[in-house]
């Protein structure tokens, strides 16, 4: 004759019953596992929206945009100012690069589209109006003169801010505003020169 405890169930029926807070312990797993890949995947997702649309980090490559900016520092382009804002006239874009749109310029926009651009000597001319340029340096500067231009529809005149060392609109013409899709606004590294844009 056998004897069990008063109030516990026999033997065998104790031993299935012991893997249940296994089986518990599992479905939370699972569960903190979804959890994690859900929040990974929306995270992914919004960064993906926010590179796609809003803005993106660049590291500036070469000298053209000297002094403004300098090889190897890091930028933010603003992908969706220009969804409600215009290009205007002195704005420093991120551009594709017209003859290989797998590349990406930054240059400064000059002429507008219907403007005439014309460069005396190396001084730009803005149809026909001398444009002050502060942002150059007489050092960047070159005495290149070049004919009258007239910017078409839909385009935009670019020039590098180191003219004496810019591959830009002068050599291989306007930018169409479908390739221009982000406004330089903010440095990022080096620490030390951390700021707006202009």
């Amino acid at each position: 004759m056998s004897v069990e405890p008063s109030g516990l169930p026999p033997l065998a029926e104790r031993s299935l019953a012991m893997p249940a807070p296994r089986a518990g312990a599992r479905a939370q797993v699972w569960r903190a596992v979804w959890e994690l890949l859900h929040d990974l995947s929306v995270a992914v997702l919004f960064c993906f929206f926010l590179i796609t649309f809003v803005a993106q980090a660049f590291r500036v490559q070469g000298t053209s945009m000297l002094p403004l900016l300098q090889d190897s520092e890091r930028i933010i382009v603003n992908k969706f100012v220009y969804r409600f804002h215009p290009i205007e006239r002195g704005d420093v874009v991120v551009f594709w690069y017209p003859r290989d749109p797998s590349v990406s310029f930054i240059k400064r926009v000059i002429g507008l589209p219907g403007d005439t651009v014309e460069l005396r000597n190396g001084a730009l001319y803005v149809n026909g109006r001398l444009t002050v340029e502060s942002y150059l340096r007489p050092q960047f500067r070159d005495d290149e003169t070049r004919p009258p231009v007239q910017v078409g529809k839909g385009h935009y005149y670019v020039l590098g801010d180191h003219r004496n060392s810019s591959n830009d609109s002068r050599n291989w013409g306007e930018v169409p505003e479908k390739y221009i899709y982000g406004k330089a606004f903010f440095r990022f590294w080096p620490l030390g020169k951390t700021g707006l844009i202009q």
